[in-house]
């Protein structure tokens, strides 16, 4: 595996949301890639350059848009803000609440307690391997153990 993901990081951008697609029309791939590049702006003035000279949050960005080339009715994300600057997880919240208002279903799972709580219809939270929290995700930032927990509160 680490060779394909090194193989990516040499192709551009461009390329690199081609190898996501699941279907062979060009015209459907091209239409694809335009609804990536809406939905992350910066994907189509970085598309010539690398995939590995991108910063992390646009290499993030790629990750996801390369995922949608699939045209998935499910969307499994790990951390998809972990690591990035507050704007590019701003940026990133905004994008996957987008999908979601699409129909798209996601699976997240995230420890930024505050941008799982944005973007989730339900959440599940897991203390030392076992379900501590499990319910509507708008009421995770009232849950005094959640808050105890996790933000410190």
């Amino acid at each position: 595996m680490a060779g394909a993901l090194r193989d990516l990081l040499d192709l551009s951008g461009r390329r690199v949301l081609v190898t996501g697609a699941a279907h062979g029309l060009g015209a459907a791939i091209a239409r694809d890639r335009e609804d990536v590049f809406a939905l992350f702006p910066v994907l189509r003035e970085r598309q010539q350059r690398k995939a590995g000279t991108l910063s992390g949050g646009e290499q993030q960005m790629l990750a996801i848009g390369r995922a949608l080339m699939a045209r998935p009715r499910l969307l499994l994300m790990d951390e998809p803000s972990a690591g990035l600057s507050p704007r590019v997880v701003e940026d990133m919240v905004a994008a996957i609440h987008r999908l979601h208002e699409r129909g798209l279903t996601i699976l997240l799972v995230e420890q930024n307690v505050g941008v799982a709580a944005a973007l989730a219809d339900r959440a599940h939270v897991l203390l030392n391997g076992a379900v501590a929290f499990s319910g509507p995700a708008a009421e995770l930032l009232h849950n005094p153990d959640v808050l105890r927990s996790y933000l410190g509160r």
